[in-house]
């Protein structure tokens, strides 16, 4: 029996599918005692991570040696005052002691707040404020260290200080502080109901908000793991995402662990395909998880033989069919595509034993109830947008879906209103039952009495070859309401021209329905973007 089993209960179908799934967990469940520690009494040398960089280091951890590092760095922290409940910032990269990090603080019953090294000073001064952290925990690359400085001098705060691997001025070396701790540490009593993790989402409006996740955000995520990235008992899974995103708890972490697989870390700093494929083939990576871009990256610059692959995944943004055909192709692996929010785990996706359908974000997880409403709350006919909403089970709250918004009860009860979780993004479903991306509801463009989301405008816009980049938004127009407009970014070989604009517009309205043509192009050098690659729809549209 897998250790994930112990803490839930799988229905299947009579196709062996995955049917109904609910969790089952004691009061205290924490995912560092009862998920990492009991593994590493049962299974000592089972890999738990295989670790490689740019500069050929390599390590490989069991989960014995996780255990023990974690105990150290607990035992460090726990020395200096940090307990249940306090916040600690880690900004870790693809560091290997992001794990030890994020493990010992579970055991502490402390918050962990991922954040990625890409940070500004500006936005290191938001997030200090807002989660009054006692403690940051980073990397001495990127300048993040003096960036972490200068921002605790701004918002004229403190905050206990650790490094990794070097000295830096001003900073604790936790890598030398662990070498000198005991490897053995009593268990702290934790509730899962506690807050554990909270993550600053990028939303496209607004300061990002604090979305708080409790300890049984873990077994949420077996369903991720086991049946959307298939990552298997004794296999090798690899999620690309840096550690300061919620992608990382996705994949590079909890499920992965609790179904049995270990997890490949590449820490590397500028993304190179033919790397990224040369690590998966060195490491026999048996299942493997990136956005769009690195695929779209891969099918352009070629993709090499990867024979130990056995499942591709991909979610976070539009994936062009073009990019799903080729892929398919070469490897002979359908590109699975899966949907959720940061507030969330995996809601949607083309799961194991089903047809994976290109640009579809798959059927319903069978861990969640969820519904397509309109704007006065009533379930959409087959067909019809809808906002995908989540329905609670009757005897609670939904483990999975997030506690709370740091400081922001107003917010978190908005969400929340009618009963259900309103995730504000808008899909339909069709007559198989699977369902189709149309955005965010703000980002809907209603033309001529028509509602048009924008990602089945840009699905077609990417099938041309001149379109590196695209977003489409509605304008004002006297006539429509609201008009189509499409900004790109062309290729390096190709130069923006009137005579470009109407062959991409032809080229994409032979394929669109009349009221969902294109009327407008405006060629730009590149994209507005939140921190985590998200366009600014919002930005866009204002401009």
């Amino acid at each position: 029996m897998s250790i994930y089993q112990r803490f839930c209960t799988e229905v299947m179908d009579s196709q062996g599918n995955l049917e109904k799934f609910t969790l089952r967990y004691p009061e205290n469940f924490n995912f560092g005692y009862d998920v990492v520690d009991v593994m590493a009494e049962e299974t000592p040398d089972k890999t738990a991570i295989v670790w490689c960089n740019t500069e050929n280091e390599e390590h490989i951890f069991t989960f014995s040696d996780i255990r023990k590092h974690s105990n150290q760095m607990a035992n460090v922290w726990k020395k200096l005052g940090i307990a249940r409940g306090d916040r600690v910032m880690v900004i870790l990269k693809r560091h290997y002691e992001y794990w030890f990090a994020a493990v010992a603080l579970h055991k502490l019953g402390a918050v962990m707040i991922p954040a990625t090294h890409m940070l500004t000073e500006s936005d290191l001064v938001y997030r200090i404020k807002a989660s009054k952290a006692k403690a940051i925990v980073c990397t001495p690359q990127d300048e993040v260290p003096d960036k972490i400085k200068s921002a605790l001098d701004k918002c004229k705060m403190s905050a206990q200080l650790w490094c990794v691997q070097e000295d830096i001025e001003g900073f604790e070396n936790l890598t030398a502080r662990m070498a000198e701790a005991d490897s053995e540490f009593s268990r702290v009593e934790t509730l899962a109901s506690d807050p554990m993790m909270i993550y600053f989402t990028s939303g496209t409006t607004g300061y990002p908000k604090g979305v708080i996740h409790d300890y049984t955000y873990p077994l949420a995520h077996i369903v991720t793991a086991k049946y959307w990235q298939q990552a298997e008992d004794g296999g090798l899974h690899f999620t690309v995402a840096e550690t300061g995103w919620a992608k990382a708890s996705w994949g590079k972490i909890y499920g992965q662990w609790l179904v049995g697989s270990a997890v490949m870390v590449y820490d590397f700093d500028n993304f190179e395909p033919k790397q990224l494929t040369s690590v998966i083939n060195r490491y026999k990576v048996t299942s493997f998880c990136a956005p769009p871009t690195v695929y779209r990256y891969l099918v352009r610059k070629g993709i090499p033989d990867m024979p130990t692959l056995k499942h591709a995944s991909t979610a976070g943004e539009m994936l062009a069919p073009e990019v799903f055909r080729k892929f398919t192709e070469r490897t002979g692996l359908p590109l699975c595509e899966g949907y959720g929010q940061t507030e969330t785990t995996l809601l949607m996706a083309n799961f194991k034993g089903q047809e994976a359908v290109e640009g579809s974000m798959g059927k319903i997880s069978p861990f969640y109830h969820i519904e397509l409403r309109d704007k006065n709350g009533n379930p959409v006919p087959v067909g019809e947008i809808g906002e995908v909403v989540i329905v609670p089970p009757e005897n609670g709250r939904q483990p999975g879906v997030f506690a709370g918004y740091l400081d922001n009860e107003k917010q978190y009860r908005h969400v929340w209103r009618g009963g259900v979780y309103h995730t504000g993004d808008a899909a339909y479903m069709d007559e198989r039952g699977y369902y189709w991306f149309h955005g965010r509801f703000d980002d809907i463009i209603k033309t001529g009495g028509f509602r048009v989301g924008p990602y089945e405008v840009e699905n077609v816009l990417m099938e041309h070859p001149a379109v590196v980049e695209c977003s489409v938004i509605g304008v004002p127009d006297k006539l429509r309401g609201q008009a189509i407009k499409a900004l790109i970014v062309p290729g390096s070989k190709y130069m923006p021209s009137k005579e470009l604009e109407l062959e991409i517009k032809e080229f994409c309205n032979r394929q669109l329905a009349e009221y969902k043509w294109i009327r407008m192009v405006e060629f730009v050098q590149e994209m507005p973007k939140t921190i985590s690659g998200k366009i600014q729809k919002n930005v866009q549209r204002n401009q």
